[in-house]
């Protein structure tokens, strides 16, 4: 007996975006076969506009990137320190979404650059959407946001020739000698991880926990590859960018569509809150870590990304991080640069996405939204009556009892000022330890390989002196390879 054919499945009408029929998918509507077309072809001129307005701005930092959806799961209690309703009990699960980027790159980039990651998560917790942006280094090149925008022009295009200019890099870096720590990290091998799965991942600022006793503690967020910390040469990374510009956009989807989903291992720093006031350095300073041996790293949880989007535009394109979003028992701390940042992530999503951004599926909270924000484009739910606060008609009431943990600030003058120094601050001693103590002979060669290669990309000869203090000022005997490597290849012309 033969074989029945499977029944073929009619395919559906195409239609407008408003749901109507289309009437044809390749003519449009003209005046006669050879007439000009007619403006009544709505149909057409749909299609047209919609396609002209595909692209929403693209992020001015961490424009090119990817990401998946997973879950987070607590492996430890962690109610001694924090009372977040996420990390209530062992075995409990939250939904993430997880973003990650280069920084400097634009969107058509190659992903195996030299260049920090973006390390973006969103959990949909029960108490609303909680967001940690970080990246996969544990520090980063600035500690005031006013020089943010700088940094980042730094990295961008020139205004007469519009390229790329390692020049002004190094221009902004040798005037920043804040920058050196970052700096270290980004040009060992560390500075092109062989995938986002085999990255690790930090929150870099510090954030403050507060317990249901209304304890508090100062943290760190390290999230550890399971997968095992592995990177790119130099001139392999060089080689995939000419072979893959989106190698790492490949490997994470097409690891997971095979069920080879990465894990990562959130282990935390505690310092408990009044350690801070005399720690040897400023604990909120961003281009600092705090050594391990002070406050080792705790397990309290896993990551698991197991599921890739369906639609990349609409759950990637348009997800929206902002470190704003904290759930109660967590708050920001002193850091200069995250609290800059409370405000500028929000701020860029309004101006690239819409007013309304947080109505999108992909960054609309699990909990139930109780708001009196109201009206703008894009709007599609707008809050009943009464629209106002407060009210006498049963409308949404807020409860201090959800602030979340903050600090206090002893009185001053309004200033433009540093932070004050503590004992030890400085700008080269850590990365001096980490070129010494942490790297090894080959990291420590390939790091020397890898800013001399930098340094002699088109940048002039004044700015090369200017990089050998700076690194000297890091270690005397890095700066002294970095100077012969250079006196060397002008040697050699």
């Amino acid at each position: 007996m033969a074989d029945k054919k499977p029944p073929v499945k009619e395919s559906p009408i195409t239609t407008t975006d408003a749901g109507i029929a289309a009437a044809s998918d390749e003519n449009s509507l003209t005046a006669g076969p050879n007439g000009p077309i007619l403006l009544q072809d709505h149909y057409l001129i749909q299609k047209m506009a919609q396609f002209n307005r595909e692209r929403v701005p693209e992020r001015v930092v961490h424009a090119k990137g990817g990401g998946a959806h997973g879950f987070f799961e607590v492996t430890e209690d962690v109610t001694p320190w924090c009372k977040a309703n996420f990390l209530s009990k062992k075995g409990l699960r939250t939904p993430i979404l997880a973003r990650f980027s280069t920084v400097a790159q634009e969107a058509g980039s190659a992903d195996t650059v030299r260049d920090p990651r973006g390390f973006a998560l969103k959990f949909y917790t029960q108490e609303g959407n909680y967001d940690l942006v970080g990246n996969d280094t544990p520090i980063f090149f600035m500690r005031d946001p006013q020089k943010f925008q700088d940094f980042i022009h730094s990295q961008k295009r020139r205004a007469d020739n519009h390229l790329r200019d390692n020049n002004m890099q190094w221009d902004f870096w040798t005037l920043s000698p804040e920058s050196a720590h970052q700096v270290t990290f980004l040009m060992t091998d560390r500075g092109i991880p062989r995938t986002w799965r085999h990255m690790n991942g930090y929150g870099s600022h510090t954030f403050l926990w507060e317990n249901a006793g209304g304890e508090k503690f100062w943290v760190k967020y390290h999230f550890k590859t399971v997968q095992g910390v592995e990177n790119f040469t130099d001139a392999d990374a060089r080689a995939m960018a000419a072979e893959d510009k989106d190698f790492h956009l490949r490997d994470l989807y097409n690891s997971i569509a095979r069920g080879d989903a990465p894990q990562w291992r959130l282990e935390m720093q505690i310092m408990p809150f009044n350690d801070a006031a005399d720690y040897r350095f400023n604990p909120f300073d961003v281009t600092k870590v705090w050594p391990h041996k002070d406050y080792p790293q705790i397990p309290i949880g896993r990551m698991v990304l197991d599921r890739n989007p369906e639609n990349y535009f609409a759950e990637i394109e348009q997800a929206s991080f902002e470190p704003a979003n904290m759930v109660r028992g967590i708050g920001p701390s002193p850091d200069k640069m995250l609290l800059g940042r409370l405000f500028s992530y929000p701020d860029t999503h309004r101006h690239r996405i819409g007013t309304n951004y947080l109505e999108l599926p992909v960054n609309r909270p699990l909990a139930p939204v109780h708001s009196y924000n109201r009206d703008g484009a894009m709007r599609h739910s707008n809050p009943p009556d009464p629209v106002y606060a407060p009210n006498s008609f049963g409308g949404p009431k807020a409860d201090p009892a959800w602030e979340l943990p903050s600090w206090q600030i002893e009185a001053g003058e309004i200033a433009r000022t540093a932070y004050v120094k503590h004992a030890q601050d400085d700008d080269f001693g850590q990365p001096g330890t980490l070129y010494r103590e942490v790297l090894s002979a080959t990291d420590r060669d390939h790091l020397v390989t890898n800013i001399v290669g930098h340094l002699k990309d088109g940048v002039k000869p004044e700015m090369q002196q200017r990089a050998v203090q700076y690194w000297t000022k890091v270690d005397a005997a890095l700066g002294a390879r970095i100077r012969a490597a250079l006196d060397g290849n002008r040697a050699a012309r």
